[in-house]
């Protein structure tokens, strides 16, 4: 039966790729690809031969219904992003959508996405986070870390190397220079990197570490102990 996979792909080490996904591109009719050169060096890696067609943020909203016709069609296709789960701050939400508006069932395999070791390893609790992936890079941006300003719950982030030490520096005057925090960067990979303190220590590393690789910002959510007339007691 035809179908639409969703099919996460290594974020860097290419062993982490479920024998699953593995069977399903190599089944697959079609492969979409966020783009297709970085696909083709996965795909000879697992000596698969494919057709690919690149669907990414810039034609994804003019190629959906295109694709749902060819999958309504019989062909059954695997949506991949460059690395990690597609849909997950990478193009796959619009085509999920656009299958499910046409009654087409679409099929998510579990694996690699960056967020969750980074969160793991940050030692914060992880009974409870949302998920904030990029923040807005102009419009918006101070709003919604005030938003988060009062949020209890662990916070992740996704930042480029090109800007996460302004983002760092932003969450001081917004979380304060205590807050907690552990930034991954190259996650799998071979200088994988792990760096926790407060926000003023993390943010000093890396003015004197030039950023490299894409990051993840692991913050943690603000006390749920308050001063309240003197007293520090549990706010519910």
């Amino acid at each position: 039966m035809s179908k639409l996979y969703i099919v996460p792909t290594p974020i860097g080490n290419l062993e982490d790729i479920t024998l699953r996904a593995v069977r399903i591109l190599k089944e697959a009719d079609l492969i979409l690809a966020e783009d297709t050169r970085t696909t083709s060096f996965l795909l000879k890696h697992l000596g698969i031969d494919k057709r690919m067609f690149a669907h990414h943020k810039f034609n994804e909203h003019s190629s959906v219904e295109s694709l749902a016709a060819r999958i309504e069609g019989g062909e059954t296709v695997a949506l991949v992003s460059d690395a990690g789960t597609p849909g997950i701050s990478d193009p796959g939400f619009l085509m999920v959508r656009t299958c499910l508006e046409h009654g087409i069932e679409v099929e998510t395999l579990p694996g690699a996405t960056a967020f969750v070791p980074a969160l793991l390893q940050s030692g914060f609790p992880v009974d409870r986070f949302c998920f904030e992936g990029f923040l807005p890079q102009k419009k918006g941006r101070n709003k919604r870390m005030g938003q988060l300003a009062e949020e209890t719950r662990t916070m992740i982030f996704y930042e480029s190397p090109f800007r996460v030490v302004r983002t760092l520096e932003q969450f001081i005057e917004v979380f304060g220079g205590d807050r907690p925090v552990s930034v991954s960067r190259e996650l799998t990979k071979k200088f994988e990197q792990t760096v926790r303190g407060t926000l003023s220590d993390v943010v000093e590393y890396f003015r004197e570490h030039e950023p490299k690789g894409e990051f993840v910002i692991v913050l943690a959510g603000r006390s749920v102990k308050s001063k309240v007339n003197g007293n520090t007691e549990d706010d519910e």
